[in-house]
């Protein structure tokens, strides 16, 4: 009994980077197969200049998409289309629904989320396997900045 206690709980270990503390209910492995085909336009670079997956310039870095709010990825700036920044300006912090969303239709998902019929995207590309695209979620999760779970957070500051 202590012997499957054992493995239970380093399977359980193993996993967590993977579904980041809840964050993320895709296989991150299998997304980052899948995010070869986003890699025409979008880069992964973490804050220090450490190219974790080369791409394209098209699209804005996915590095710390977790939460981020739409359409305000610095380096980016001015290339974003107007109705993608008006989704950031109306609260959209990206998400794993919102995002499985966005990449299944990106026009539709924004004039759904601005209840505007003459939203437009700059994102041509549609990935409308709901699969995968959790899976890209995850993968870009887990090679994101480290998210901490919520009440994590309090906790640690109310203990310091």
């Amino acid at each position: 009994m202590k012997t499957m206690s054992v493995i239970a709980m380093t399977f359980g270990l193993m996993a967590s980077p993977l579904l980041a503390d809840g964050h993320a209910t895709g296989d991150a492995a299998e997304g980052e197969n899948v995010f070869k085909k986003c890699k025409a336009c979008h880069s992964i670079v973490d804050g220090e200049g450490e190219v974790i997956a080369k791409g394209g310039r098209n699209g804005p870095n996915l590095y710390g998409i977790y939460t981020r709010v739409a359409g305000t990825e610095e380096e980016f700036g001015k290339k974003y289309g107007k109705s993608l920044v008006a989704t950031g300006e109306a609260g959209l912090e990206w998400n794993e629904a919102d995002f499985v969303n966005y990449v299944a239709d990106p026009r539709k998902f924004l004039r759904e989320y601005l209840d505007d019929k003459k939203a437009k995207s700059k994102m041509s590309f549609k990935l409308k396997d709901e699969e995968d695209a959790a899976n890209v979620w995850a993968y870009l999760v887990s090679v994101g900045p480290e998210v901490v779970a919520e009440g994590e957070a309090e906790t640690s500051t109310a203990s310091d």
